[in-house]
């Protein structure tokens, strides 16, 4: 090994000083991914205030300041860490992924009598390839968790029908069915109509409050 390594020229030397840690830390990686050690949120939206109590209680009827919200949702989304970009690109992952194709990719190359200069380029050029694969299957990963989760914030302009009476005047709350991402699902709903809404009733979606629909009935 250590006649091996002195007969090595020096760009052979870093390039190996290169690949090795990285593909380990590349190995280490990918272990960990498969053992749920570097997994991530799925497009967290930090902007996102649905489901807080600002009042710190849970009483619904605190709510009622939100019957002439109509079917506008103000909470706007901001940026997502799931939005693909080029700067995506550079993450651990993605620096890691690219140290090892290079080194690896140039290593090859000179040994199959290539001139280090170019083999370092095309080492360099695959490297920023692998890159953007890596960034990109990360992104698409990311969108079908997101996908695959029920956002609530969704329902609002939808109609569903009444499973379960919703009281009148957001004095309790009942259930309504509807058909969101995909599927069918069942929610809690309040409402500020003035009579209770009876089962079988279809409704609009006019906003979503601590995880609860409010409903209006559909005319």
């Amino acid at each position: 090994m250590v006649e091996w390594w002195n007969g090595l020229d020096e760009v052979l030397k870093i390039l190996y000083c290169i690949a090795i840690p990285a593909t380990l830390i590349l190995v280490i990686q990918t272990i960990l991914s498969l053992v749920g050690g570097f997994e991530g949120g799925a497009g967290i939206d930090f902007s996102d205030t649905s489901g807080i109590d600002f009042d710190g209680g849970s009483d619904i009827s605190d709510l009622s300041d939100a019957s002439d919200l109509g079917g506008h949702n103000f909470f706007g989304d901001g940026g997502n860490p799931a939005d693909f970009s080029i700067m995506s690109m550079f993450t651990v992952q993605g620096i890691v992924t690219f140290l090892t194709v290079m080194g690896w990719t140039s290593i090859v190359a000179i040994g199959s009598g290539t001139p280090a200069a170019f083999s370092i380029i095309v080492g360099i050029a695959l490297g920023f390839v692998s890159m953007f694969v890596v960034a990109k299957l990360i992104h698409i990963s990311g969108k079908l968790t997101e996908n695959g989760t029920l956002n609530l914030k969704n329902a609002i302009g939808e109609n569903g029908k009444v499973y379960i009476p919703i009281p009148a005047e957001a004095t309790g709350e009942g259930k309504v069915t509807l058909y969101l991402q995909g599927r069918y699902t069942e929610c809690e709903a309040i409402t500020f109509e003035k009579e209770q809404i009876r089962t079988g009733t279809m409704v609009r979606i006019t906003d979503v409050r601590n995880g609860v629909l409010i409903v209006e009935i559909d005319k």
